[in-house]
């Protein structure tokens, strides 16, 4: 089975670069194929040291959708991996995709298991809450799940080219998020099914920087503003999803829940002012 892995990346020269060096070791040039997929610079960042054979995309424009669009479409694997640039992966990463895949005929696409590369608290400290991390971990068994994250996932070539390519209208450089959401829609829609792959293991940076909250609760409120975009919601169903999602913050407050409570739920209402956000506009 051969594999495509690409790797949307913008301005992250040295993570980049660690992810290559753990990909690098189980890279087999008739099984794979590496795309290094780069938007919204100026011109290809420089990568220190030894690099395996690969394919360089550029595109000076911002839009993490479209360049990853531009990968599938001169990709040749039968099954697609893409991750972000600041992972790193497990030693048999490779391995597990191929054989998730080839043993499991049922499922189109893959929900790779994300875990922090760092203990979060010691990292970043009392504001650790607020490092929205994207983690992945439904345990060590196999199970159907929903959809992906995009940060570690793959999909059947031929499921993608029966659905479509990503909507280029979400996703960082353009509405800033949920363009795997909506694609694991269309592929439900279509009858496909997802997969969690715990294997298939990857370790999400720990950055405090950030741990931030005015960054935290704006990444929210552009996620709810996505969602507007893909999905149907009416302008009631909007509204009552604001006034429980502020009537859930107000109470937490009021009972002095705790701060990881707390931020669940301020993430939780702006998310639902994002999506009244969306309604206006």
């Amino acid at each position: 089975m051969k594999l495509s892995i690409i790797i949307a990346t913008r301005n992250r020269p040295a993570s980049l670069a660690l992810l290559v060096r753990t990909l690098a070791p189980q890279l087999h040039s008739a099984d794979h194929e590496l795309i290094i997929a780069e938007n919204g610079t100026p011109a290809p960042v420089e990568l220190d040291g030894e690099l395996p054979p690969l394919i360089r995309l550029h595109d000076p424009r911002p839009g993490k959708c479209r360049i990853q669009n531009r990968a599938i479409a001169q990709s040749h694997g039968e099954v697609l991996i893409f991750l972000d640039d600041d992972l790193t992966v497990a030693p048999n990463y490779l391995d597990a995709v191929a054989d998730f895949f080839g043993v499991r005929p049922q499922f189109a696409a893959m929900a790779g298991r994300i875990l922090p590369a760092e203990d979060p608290i010691k990292k970043a400290g009392a504001m650790a809450m607020y490092l929205d991390l994207p983690i992945f971990d439904r345990g060590r068994e196999i199970r159907e799940v929903r959809g992906v994250l995009g940060a570690n996932m793959a999909f059947r070539a031929d499921a993608l080219r029966r659905v479509g390519p990503f909507d280029e209208r979400l996703g960082p450089g353009a509405a800033g998020h949920e363009e795997e959401t909506e694609m694991c829609s269309r592929l439900r829609r279509a009858g496909y099914h997802i997969g969690y792959a715990p294997a298939a293991l990857a370790y999400h940076e720990v950055d405090p920087a950030r741990a931030d909250r005015e960054r935290f609760i704006r990444t929210a409120r552009e996620r709810g503003r996505c969602r507007m975009l893909h999905e149907r919601h009416s302008a009631f169903e909007v509204v009552v999803k604001n006034a429980a999602a502020w009537t859930r913050l107000w109470l937490a407050r009021i009972g002095r829940a705790n701060p990881e409570r707390i931020a669940r739920e301020e993430r939780r209402a702006a998310v639902a002012r994002g999506m009244l956000d969306g309604l206006r506009s």
